[in-house]
């Protein structure tokens, strides 16, 4: 069984329920008849009744199984308009723009996560980045000892000599433009707990990346990479980790015991942490289009609750793979 499809067999097995907020996206109503006919998830859909089955009969897509809620009119608007006045009257939230925010499907859906209603959302296809993640950060949070949320791809290569079989974590490749040392830092221990729950790497090993390695290179980026590696090795020991390391000493096996002889990953790292979000961005995005690689995600780390955003370029199968990873993530709870 290739990677994926053990995803999508863990995700029927955790049961979960799974919110799309964009119950009118065309691709997502295809891929939510999808979901539910592979008994990966039970999805509820948000958006006006009549809108959303009208999108349904214009591509052909059966509802049966999938509930459909109209936020305006749900029995749980009240309920969830008083508690998000609550969670942000002292940022100076009022009664009006609480029930006035609470119709957007985006912060509905948040808060049927958080209310446990469902153990999970997915959006993005129609939506920006920024619009999914406010409302999970405004409602959700991130969880605790964790500051950041951070965005990690699943990378699944032909070249098999890298990597878990050719299976690796990239981060952060979708959510801060820059990171400091901590920060970075804590994004490798999320991406190490994401490799393990997501991708089933039972030994993360995790590469803080750079253009130097172990100090060939003096200039204040290699060495804000190099404290971020220091800061993971003192606050997580038990994670295998280690920088600054350039790709090459990372992955490949000759090149790592040249450069960086007697470390515990340079030439066999699984996890890639880059030192900010161009790097990771175009990286992930040449592995998959010059190199063949599979990349999934967007997979957001660091919620206190699954919430995942998607590309507004993505195709039905990379929602059923997404929703399938939130699936995974809320069993596990673990990134």
């Amino acid at each position: 069984m290739d990677l994926i499809a053990q995803i999508r067999d863990k995700a029927r097995q955790a049961g979960r329920h799974i919110v799309l907020a964009e119950g009118t996206e065309q691709r997502t109503l295809i891929a939510a008849a999808a979901i539910v006919a592979a008994g990966i998830a039970r999805i509820t859909l948000l958006g006006r009744e009549a809108e959303i089955k009208a999108a349904a009969e214009q591509a052909q897509v059966d509802l049966d199984g999938i509930t459909l809620i109209d936020p305006e009119t749900s029995p749980l608007y009240a309920d969830f308009t008083a508690e998000f006045l609550r969670l942000r009257e002292k940022k100076g939230m009022t009664a009006d723009k609480a029930a006035a925010t609470m119709k957007n499907p985006l912060y509905f859906g948040a808060m049927m996560v958080y209310q446990g209603v469902c153990q999970g959302m997915v959006a993005g296809a129609e939506n920006s980045t920024g619009d999914v993640l406010r409302p999970a950060l405004q409602i959700i949070k991130t969880r605790p000892g964790v500051s950041i949320v951070s965005g990690s791809f699943l990378i699944i290569s032909p070249k098999t000599e890298y990597g878990e079989g050719g299976v690796m974590i990239f981060a952060d490749c979708a959510v801060n433009p820059e990171l400091n040392a901590a920060q970075m830092a804590e994004v490798a221990y999320c991406s190490a707990l994401t490799a393990q729950h997501i991708a089933g790497i039972e030994e993360p090993r995790v590469a803080f990346l750079s253009f130097s390695t172990k100090g060939s290179a003096k200039n204040e980026l290699a060495e804000t990479v190099a404290e971020a590696a220091k800061i993971a090795r003192e606050r997580y020991p038990d994670l295998l980790s280690d920088g600054e390391l350039q790709l090459d000493a990372a992955i490949v096996p000759n090149v790592g015991a040249l450069k960086a002889p007697g470390s515990p990953v340079a030439g066999r790292a699984n996890v890639l942490i880059f030192p900010d979000l161009t790097s990771g961005n175009i990286c992930y995005k040449a592995v998959q289009r010059f190199g063949g690689a599979q990349a999934i995600g967007p997979i957001l780390q660091g919620m206190a609750k699954p919430v995942n955003d998607l590309s507004r370029g993505c195709s039905v199968e990379d929602i059923i793979n997404t929703v399938a990873l939130v699936c995974c993530q809320g069993a596990d709870c673990g990134c």
